[in-house]
């Protein structure tokens, strides 16, 4: 028969058994049940104490087996609620007067300040055009081509860039009236009438975006203005000026072609002038025109000299056969044949080495110098002559413009507002204002985690 304990022994109850049970985690309790409770509250206050940073739990004889912690080891409140410091309540009143006031600022300026801005698109390339001439044909020179040339196109790229093109735009257009004619209403987009010729420029390199195709050569222009008309007279005005520079151009490659040529025809001139001068002198000094004409004069008196000689010869072999020795006849036609034979040797001298014609020289020299002085004009005439192509092919290339100004994109004009791009303004606003705020934020933070 059971019997109930002894209070006197310190037994306890068996519900207050279980909840010495319950509270030591340390103890092994009476049972399966009881252990494992035990076990886990064990384990349970052993990683509070962990978490707590209190050191390594001391054995003190009164753990179990399973290295339970002391039941009487303190735990540390829970984490509390968060709440907003006043450094929180500083950061989101930045975010407000650095982020989102800007932002809409940006955005009420864009839709109730700005002015609409409309855009005017022309598009050209420089063309070279080069063809032969009935000139060229003749001569054999020239070539035939056409392309446009990335030099020229080059030049001209920088030259709508230039300040020489603000410049005579702003006498011939006026811009800046035409881009200051929103302000002051709109500082932001309208051009300020007191600038200088280089504020000029740089609100015309905003105005006015050039795009250029480097392996076509083609340029396309974007022109801004406050009035639809406006941007495109501003297009057709540097379409024209852009073409009056590139036929400028052309006209100076053109004169220096048109110089040498010039030049080169100066010294034919020079040379085939003097050539018929000094055949002039030597006409004069040896009194004879032609000398292959002298000449054949000579030999025909020659001839002539030959025949009589050998009529005389006969003659006197037939007055031999009939007449008697010491006849008069006999005398007179020997004497004749002596005379004649002496005049053919005088004739035949003048053609020999130290022969004198009529200048007083030798026929030899004589016709030396002349088909010398006759070779060197007929040189001088043919340099002339190609000399005088040349020119004539260079007077003809100056006469036709060889490059020109060709738009494929004539000034176009506007029918609505496209400018300013309002929607992409106002979300690139926003971004960089957020960029820039979430930068300084962490700036801050980085630097108050350091002290």
């Amino acid at each position: 028969m059971a019997t109930d304990p002894d209070p006197a022994r310190g037994h306890a109850p068996p519900e207050a058994e279980d909840d010495d049970a319950a509270d030591l985690p340390g103890r092994r309790g009476r049972g399966r049940g009881a252990g494992t409770g035990g076990r886990a509250g064990g384990r349970r206050a052993q990683r509070l104490a962990l978490r707590g940073g209190g050191g390594a739990v001391e054995d003190d004889g009164g753990g179990d087996e399973d290295g339970a912690a002391p039941a009487d080891r303190p735990v540390r409140p829970p984490v509390p609620a968060a709440r907003m410091r006043p450094r929180h309540w500083g950061v989101l009143l930045s975010f407000l007067m650095l982020v989102v006031l800007p932002w809409g600022v940006s955005g009420w300026y864009l839709w109730r300040v700005a002015a609409d801005q409309y855009a005017s698109t022309v598009g050209f390339s420089v063309r070279r055009e080069e063809f032969q001439s009935a000139v060229d044909l003749i001569g054999g020179i020239g070539q035939i081509a056409s392309g446009a040339s990335s030099s020229d196109t080059d030049i001209l790229y920088n030259f709508i860039r230039s300040q020489d093109l603000v410049a005579r735009l702003d006498a011939r257009l006026d811009l800046k009236a035409i881009w200051s004619r929103p302000w002051p209403a709109d500082p932001v987009f309208a051009f300020n009438p007191a600038g200088t010729i280089e504020d000029l420029l740089d609100y015309w390199n905003l105005a006015v975006s050039v795009a250029y195709d480097g392996a076509s050569g083609l340029l396309t222009l974007r022109v801004l203005a406050f009035d639809a008309a406006e941007a495109q007279a501003i297009a057709q005005a540097i379409f024209e000026e852009s073409s009056r520079r590139i036929n400028e151009l052309s006209a100076i490659a053109r004169e220096d072609a048109t110089r040498f040529a010039r030049a080169e025809l100066d010294r034919a001139v020079a040379r085939l002038t003097a050539a018929r001068q000094a055949l002039t002198d030597f006409r004069l000094k040896t009194q004879i025109v032609d000398p292959q004409a002298d000449i054949q004069g000579q030999m025909g008196l020659l001839n002539t000299l030959q025949g009589q000689l050998a009529a005389a010869l006969i003659e006197l072999d037939l007055l031999r056969d009939s007449a008697r020795p010491g006849d008069p006849r006999v005398v007179q036609a020997e004497r004749r044949i002596e005379v004649i034979e002496a005049r053919i040797a005088e004739e035949r001298r003048k053609f020999g080495d130290g022969g004198q014609g009529p200048g007083g020289e030798d026929y030899a020299r004589t016709v030396a110098e002349f088909e010398r002085l006759t070779v060197e004009r007929q040189f001088a005439e043919e340099a002339y002559k190609g000399a005088l192509v040349a020119y004539d092919s260079a007077v003809a290339d100056a006469q036709r413009q060889s490059r020109y100004l060709a738009a494929h994109i004539l000034p176009t004009r506007a029918e609505r507002s496209a400018y300013p791009q309002r929607w992409l303004l106002f979300g690139l606003a926003g971004f960089f204002l957020l960029c820039l705020w979430s930068v300084g934020a962490l700036v801050y933070y980085s630097l108050r985690d350091r002290r």
